[in-house]
Order: C-alpha cells, then structure tokens, then sequence
C-alpha cells in the first residue's frame, strides 16, 4: 500500500468522496484519508476492534502547512502510527480507550480547576476577614464614640493616654490577635518610666476597653481578664499628705518667689480655702463666680461626682480670686487657654507646682522652670490635692463637724440610709465652715 502524498490530498475533489490509504503499523490499522465533493480533507485511522469490528476514527483535517486546528500529512501518518502502536499493544477498542483517557485528563483538569479556584476563594475570604477584624486603633475609636464620650471632657484626656501609650503599641493589632503578654508589654513600658499610677490607669482603661469588645462579640475573652491590677505596679497606698501651719507659712514665702504666673500662684490659696478640685477650680467661668455675694457655684458637668456645688467664699478666697480677674478681665473662663476658646488643660497648675518640687538630685526638666526646688516643704512633695485635704482637715481642727467638712468637700455620702432619709443641707453650717478656714489662713499668711 503506497504513502500518501501531499499532491493527492490536494487533488481537486471530485463527484464523491475519495479516499487514500497507507499501513501505519502492519496487522494494526491504517492512516485513510478523505476528500469531500465540498474540498474537506480529513484523517482517519482504521482499525479493527475487539469484537472485530472495522473501525474508522476520525483524528484530524488536513493543512499542508499544519495551520491551527489542522494536522500535515506527516503529523497525520504519526498520529495513526501512535494508535496503531496501542493496538499492537493489546488495546483493541482505540476508541473508547482514547474516549478514557480523555475523560480522565477531563476530570484532572477539573479537578485542578476547582483546587485552584477554591485555594482562591479561601484566599479572597481570609483576605475579607482580616479586612473585617478591627484593630485596636478601630475599637479604641468604637469605645471613644459610644462610651467615652460622656466622660466630661468627651474623653479627650483618655484619647491623649492611649495615643501616647498604647496605640503606638497595640494600635495595627488585631483585637482578637491581643494577648496577656501584649497588655504587659504596655504596663512595663510605664513602669520602666516609674509612672506606676500612670500603669495602674491606663490598665483599668484598656480593661474597660476589652470588656466593651467582649460586650459586643467583637472578642470572646478580654486579655486583661487573668491580669491581677494588684500586680501592676506593686498596692496602691492612699495619699494622707497634709501641709502643717509651718509648711503653710512656709509656703506663703515661697510663692512669691517661685515664678509661678500670678493666677497659678492664686490657685493655690484657692485650693486650700474652699477644698475644691483643681480641675474644677481651672474649668470655672466667671458666670459662676460672685464676688460681691462671696459665691462660686461649680456646676455638675464639672464635678467629679456630677453634684452641682455651691462654695461660699471667704474674704481671703475672694481675694485671691480678684488677683485672678486681673489677669483675665476679657475671658469668660477663670482659667483661659492661650487661645481664649477654652480653660487651660485640667493639669497646668499640677505640673507647675511639680516642677518646682524636684529634689536637689533630679536635675531640671527641659523647657521647665528653673527653680526646680523653689516650692519644696519639709514635710516632702504636695500636690493640689493635697491642699483641698488640708483644707477639711484644718476645718476640722478649728471645730467643724466632719459631716460639715464632708459636704464642704462635695463628698457623696457613702452611706445609703443617710443618703435617702438625712436631707439637711447644711448651707448655713458649710458657709461658716469656709469662712472659720479663710480667717485662719489670713491670720497665719499675714503673719509669715
């Protein structure tokens, strides 16, 4: 049986079908050829099956140059080789062998298909989930806006805690990625600093925090839970500092001395005769100030308790704040920032005092005053809370009844039954209580 040429697969058709032949294998099928009354030239190879069937399976058309989609006759007459050498093999059914294989190759690919397309929806969903999750930075804002907003200061001194302490820790993390170890590393980082109060507070803080993520399913256990506040910073030991008559002497000489602003250097006699909180004190408006009347009301939105507070003022408070106003005569606030659109921050005249208590060893701070021990007593260092303390505890001494002093420092009875049932103002009483404690300062100050 002859090859098959290139010049016969390009013969012009005839009427019918016409068809060529070549031996592929001996014994084992034909390469056969086809050209169509319409010029279609296609391959075929011819076998005969298991059942002894003669078999013709189409395999390819025909291009002389082998152009996409089409076979030469040399890629042809392989082609009916490598089949021809399946059935010298064994497999007699070419065609549903090929049908097998094909089908197989069909399912790997498949199958590889849908590994790939799954490994990419995996891929895409852990990408959605971690875009889900809120980082601290996300919660901490979630926080400020539903709960620390209805702080007095809208949470403004918390906001400045955690941007200076633990969002550059703990901000691009993860909430549910926060461990133990990372609420520590943000303590210790404190501690290092020997601000253990600090530590202790921005603990509590970050414990609030977590608890509101645990609060709505954001986490399922807060980091902080297994934290004992005991262990941050060692026990708290409550404050009992009290100035003495020296020290209050004392100090009535040093403050002209220390270079302190004039209404800082007011604060502090304010402090000390009306037992009032230095934030409130530097939130006041002059609204609320009657110096004619000797009144300072301190309304509820800046009282720690959130009690309104009416402080009778002595003739020596009243004084103290006239040298106040003359320094902010065109302000509404007592206090005012160095823009006048707001009072000063509620820890000015508490830094400046520190800044004048550091010991002879401790060096002065950069950009701070330079009389570093200009306000040191003997009794050690005091703070303006101090002072409100000393207040009472003078009121006390000169025979105020501690219920009178209690409700002087605008204390919540902490007794329930008292609370409800005992309804006695004590106005008339707290008014004489302020003036006894302004007529002893002026007795001890004019005489320092």
């Amino acid at each position: 049986m002859a090859k098959i040429t290139d010049r016969q697969m390009t013969a012009k058709p005839g009427t019918s079908d016409k068809w060529l032949s070549e031996v592929a294998i001996w014994g084992h099928g034909s390469l056969v050829a086809r050209i169509t009354p319409s010029g279609e030239r296609l391959f075929y190879f011819r076998y005969t099956n298991s059942s002894s069937e003669r078999i013709t399976l189409p395999i390819g058309t025909y291009s002389r140059d082998g152009s996409e989609g089409t076979m030469t006759l040399a890629e042809a007459g392989q082609r009916a080789k490598e089949l021809a050498g399946l059935h010298k093999s064994g497999i007699r059914d070419i065609k549903e062998h090929l049908e097998t294989e094909e089908a197989a190759r069909v399912a790997v690919r498949d199958a590889e298909l849908a590994r790939i397309a799954a490994e990419k929806a995996a891929l895409e969903a852990a990408q959605v989930r971690q875009a889900a999750r809120k980082n601290v930075q996300h919660l901490f804002d979630h926080w400020a806006k539903v709960d620390l907003i209805n702080r007095k200061d809208g949470g403004a001194e918390v906001r400045r805690m955690f941007e200076k302490d633990v969002l550059p820790l703990l901000g691009k993390m993860a909430v549910e990625d926060v461990r133990k170890g990372h609420i520590t590393e943000v303590t210790d980082a404190l501690l290092a600093r020997g601000v253990n109060r600090m530590a202790k507070m921005i603990f509590s803080l970050m414990r609030q925090m977590f608890r509101f993520a645990v609060d709505r399913d954001l986490i399922d256990h807060d980091p902080t839970a297994s934290i004992r506040k005991a262990k941050i910073g060692g026990k708290d030991i409550e404050r009992d500092r009290v100035l003495s008559v020296e020290e209050i002497r004392t100090l009535a000489n040093l403050t002209p001395k220390a270079g302190l602003l004039p209404s800082s250097e007011a604060a502090i006699w304010i402090a000390l005769s009306t037992c009032c909180r230095i934030g409130e004190l530097l939130n006041a408006r002059w609204e609320n100030v009657d110096l004619t009347k000797g009144n300072w009301h301190i309304p509820a939105e800046h009282s720690k308790n959130g009690k309104a507070h009416n402080v009778t003022l002595s003739s020596f408070a009243i004084r103290q704040f006239e040298a106040v106003r003359v320094y902010t005569t065109a302000s509404e606030w007592c206090y005012p920032n160095v823009k006048n659109d707001g009072p000063v921050c509620s820890k000015t005249v508490t830094k400046q005092l520190g800044d004048r208590q550091r010991l002879p060893g401790e060096g002065i701070l950069s950009n701070r005053s330079a009389k570093a021990q200009a306000l040191l007593l003997p009794g050690g260092k005091w703070t303006p809370h101090d002072l409100r303390r000393t207040g009472a505890t003078i009121m006390t001494s000169l025979g105020v009844l501690p219920e009178v002093a209690e409700r002087c420092l605008n204390h919540t009875e902490e007794n329930k039954v008292k609370r409800t049932y005992q309804r006695h103002s004590y106005t008339k009483e707290m008014a004489e209580a302020w003036h006894v404690l302004g007529q002893y300062l002026e007795e001890i100050t004019h005489t320092a």
